[in-house]
């Protein structure tokens, strides 16, 4: 917009209206300005003004007109209809889009070194390692997750580096942008924070170098007590009462709220934090914990449900807080439960009690892990049959609140997949191993350092192997008998934070952020949506090699076909049978509503007709 000076009979409104200017010349307006609706207000540095005509709406029903009062003004341009009042200290170095609402705010201030929490660089997993995570507005939990997987090869951290350095670099130094249609009232400060459109802050205490990427269509709204530090929070994210944050990425539609406190921790798509703790936490997609008491500390976790209580042990001995754990996709602690890290706990496994020997299940998922006092007990493949699961994962799919737009992080939400499914065929083997050295008739069995019974080791074998039946099943269904085309998809799969991949593609990305084919983090994040599109051809790949090892055959015929199909059917209603009993078993005790125990029947009345 065309600016021009004050005419000499606009300067006299102002000092009339008890307004002053350090310099009158260095106040600029547009071409339709009115002084009417600005009063007390002293004006320092450049000062920018639009035009106050519009009313905004303080509560419902209750509209203000447009306008600046009570306000210390410096290097200040403020747009169109905007309302900044009773700002108790100063206004400095910012620039507020059209539309704003601002009252009752003590200090906004941006300095010449100001970042907005953009290129800060944490240590997530290792509490005390060198860094391993750059924090910018154009992180993903896929790009997140390699970072801590490969933090460890220089020249690939090097050109991740590099490229953030250059998306960032466009930002102006010493002046923080507010949007349109943000409103900030009854806060304390705004230091060195970017605020894009629609953003709603009410009652927080402090916002210091951070970014925050609302926009209309998702607000993010921060609430009352809030302290935000260092930190990046994206689109439709909700943080309230109390809550803490330092060094955190905070993505898509979040809700972090009821005190709950984070250092130097990641949250991606749909998290829910309350009450407890985070720190050097890799909180993937769908990760949840609302207990006062929980901690949780150097885990990498995506769907995910922390029990009351949960404890990680980062000191495994007397080293400091540098030992971590991975619980795969799926799983989850009880109430009470604890790990001493390292740790790795296989997808869609469930643990209970104070589990010490550093379990590493992660090629038996589907487990139940139970310590009773001294002796670890694991039940393989347990967790396939439980009514839990299967609520699980039909309730993901419908709680992505996410913005309806380009989605920031990739979520696959398949339980069975080449991930799973493979890690389900290595855990078949292992227990076949087992039964194999100790016979058939032993009571127990030991896989490190854990227990499993005999009756746990035989139900999970069957477990097993009706997953992989419906897994192949429902892929035949899809693929009939036609052989898939390439070779990408063969050999282990990945879970990267939400994204099912091949191990090839992974490694192949990697090289090619090292070599410089791919050449910033925009086209990275193609790379992954490219990935992501081709899921379904590359796990055909997979499972067409798996059902020829299955069934020893060399091709699929219409026979084959036939086979596979019934095998699906038969462990499909063998499946919903046993959620079933699960489901009667918590019944009996007494407090579910027959409604529900009905709704659930109806739904899986629904689901074999299909």
């Amino acid at each position: 917009m065309a600016y021009r000076l004050l005419t000499e009979k606009e300067r006299d409104y102002l000092r009339t209206n008890g307004c002053t200017a350090e310099d009158w010349n260095n106040i600029r307006v547009i071409e339709d300005f009115v002084p009417d609706n600005i009063s007390n207000v002293d004006f320092y540095g450049k000062i920018e003004l639009g035009v106050f005509e519009k009313t905004v709406e303080i509560s419902k029903g209750f509209h203000k007109k447009c306008g600046i009062h009570n306000a210390t003004l410096r290097n200040v341009k403020v747009g169109n209809d905007c309302l900044i009042e009773n700002i108790g200290n100063y206004i400095n170095n910012y620039t507020f889009g059209n539309d704003c609402y601002i009252s009752n705010v003590c200090t906004m201030d941006a300095t010449d070194d100001a970042t907005f929490g953009e290129g800060r660089i944490i240590s997530v997993l290792n509490e005390i390692g060198p860094g391993n995570v750059i924090l910018f507005d154009g992180l993903t939990s896929q790009l997140a997750a390699i970072m801590v997987k490969y933090y460890r090869d220089e020249q690939f951290l090097m050109k991740l580096k590099g490229m953030v350095k250059e998306y960032i670099g466009n930002i102006e130094p010493g002046r923080s942008i507010i949007g349109n249609n943000v409103k900030i009232i009854d806060t304390n400060e705004v230091t060195n924070t970017r605020i894009n459109d629609g953003c709603e802050i009410c009652g927080t205490c402090r916002l210091f170098n951070c970014t925050i990427m609302s926009t209309q269509k998702a607000k993010v709204t921060i609430g009352s007590n809030v302290i935000c530090e260092n930190s990046i929070i994206f689109d439709g994210t909700s943080i309230s009462n109390s809550v803490k944050l330092q060094d955190c990425f905070v993505g898509e539609a979040c809700q972090i709220t009821n005190g709950f406190t984070a250092m130097g921790s990641l949250f991606f798509a749909n998290c829910y934090m309350a009450n407890g703790e985070a720190c050097a936490a890799f909180c993937g997609p769908f990760s949840a914990s609302h207990h006062k008491s929980t901690l949780l500390i150097g885990g990498m976790f995506s769907f995910y449900n922390a029990g009351s209580a949960t404890n990680f042990s980062n000191h495994a001995y007397k080293m400091g807080p540098m030992h971590y754990g991975i619980l795969e996709r799926g799983s989850k602690t009880a109430s009470g439960a604890y790990l001493l890290m390292p740790a790795n706990i296989g997808a869609f496994s469930v643990c209970f009690g104070k589990l010490m020997h550093h379990p590493d299940t992660r090629n038996i998922p589907f487990s139940y892990l139970r310590a009773y006092g001294d002796i670890m007990y694991l039940a393989p493949g347990r967790n396939i049959t439980t009514v839990g699961l299967f609520r699980d994962v039909h309730k993901w799919p419908k709680r992505d609140i996410r913005p309806k737009r380009k989605l920031m992080s990739i979520v696959n939400f398949d339980w069975l997949s080449p991930f799973t499914v493979s890690e389900i065929l290595k855990g078949k083997q292992i227990l076949k191993n087992l039964l194999n050295a100790s016979g058939a008739r032993a009571e127990s069995y030991t896989y490190h350092d854990y227990l499993i019974r005999r009756h746990s080791l035989q139900a999970g074998l069957r477990n097993y192997d009706m997953a992989i039946k419906m897994y192949l099943s429902c892929e035949i269904k899809k693929h009939g008998t036609a052989k898939p085309e390439g070779v990408i998809g063969e050999g282990e799969w990945s879970d990267l934070s939400g994204l099912l991949l091949p191990q090839s593609e992974e490694i192949k990305l990697v090289e090619d952020i090292k070599n410089g084919t791919l050449k910033n983090s925009e086209e990275i994040s193609e790379r992954f949506e490219e990935i992501n599109n081709k899921y379904e051809e590359y796990k055909w790949k997979w499972t067409y090699r798996l059902i020829l090892d299955y069934y020893g055959i060399e091709e699929i015929t219409e026979e084959d076909e036939k086979k596979i199909l019934a095998d699906g059917d038969e462990a499909r209603n063998l499946w919903f049978d046993e959620i079933i009993k699960d489901a009667k078993k918590e019944f009996d005790l007494g407090d579910v509503e027959p409604e529900v125990l009905e709704n659930l029947m109806t739904e899986i009345s629904n689901l074999r007709k299909n």
